[in-house]
C-alpha cells in the first residue's frame, strides 16, 4: 500500500511540472499588416482602375510564431488628405480624398483592396516647376489609412495611395509603379 501511494504521489507531482509547462505560455503580442504591392516611402501605391493590392495581416505570437490571419479580419480605411489636381502648381488639392467604398475605394473579406474611381492622390515633385524631369519624385497629397483588427488587436496603421487616374508626372501615370 505504501509503494502504490509513492508511486501515486511521484505520478501526481511530475503531472503538476507538466502542467505548468515552466511558467511560459504562447499568447498573441501584436498584428503586422503588409502589402504585396509597391512601396514608396513606407506607403502603398494601389495603381490603376480595378488595380489591386493583397493586404496580409499577421499574427504575431510571444513566442516568435506568426499566422496568417488574413481571412479572419476585418479592415478600416479612413481617408486622410486631398485628391491631386492636376490644374496650376500652386493648387496642388482638388478635394478630400473621398470616402471608401463602394464606388472608390474596397477591400474584401479576404484583404483584395481595388481601386474603382479615377483618383490620384500623389503628385510628381520634379513635374510642379513646369520643365519635365525624370524620374519621377513621387509625394502624397492624399491616402487612406488602412488598420486591420483581429481578437481586439489592431495592426500599426498602412498608407495606401490612389494612382487610378493622371498626375502632373512628365513619364505619365500617378504615384509609384
Amino acid at each position: 500500500m505504501k509503494r502504490t501511494a509513492t508511486v501515486l504521489a511521484l505520478f501526481l507531482v511530475a503531472i503538476a511540472l507538466l502542467s505548468t509547462s515552466c511558467g511560459t505560455s504562447d499568447f498573441l503580442k501584436s498584428l503586422n499588416l503588409s502589402s504585396n504591392g509597391t512601396l514608396s516611402g513606407g506607403f502603398y501605391n494601389l495603381a490603376g482602375v480595378d488595380g489591386t493590392l493583397q493586404l496580409q495581416v499577421q499574427a504575431v505570437y510571444n513566442s516568435g510564431k506568426l499566422i496568417n490571419v488574413t481571412n479572419a479580419s476585418t479592415f478600416t480605411m479612413v481617408p486622410t488628405g486631398c485628391v491631386f489636381d492636376p490644374g496650376p502648381p500652386e493648387n496642388l488639392c482638388a478635394g478630400p480624398v473621398p470616402a471608401p467604398a463602394p464606388n472608390t475605394v474596397t477591400i474584401s473579406p479576404t484583404g483584395l483592396m481595388t481601386g474603382i474611381a479615377q483618383i490620384c492622390t500623389w503628385v510628381d515633385l520634379n513635374g510642379t516647376n513646369g520643365q519635365p524631369q525624370t524620374p519621377p519624385a513621387w509625394a502624397y497629397t492624399g491616402y487612406y489609412q488602412v488598420t486591420a483588427t483581429y481578437r481586439n488587436f489592431t495592426s500599426q496603421p498602412v498608407g495606401i495611395g490612389m494612382g487610378v487616374a493622371e498626375s502632373n508626372s512628365p513619364t505619365g501615370g500617378c504615384g509609384p509603379s
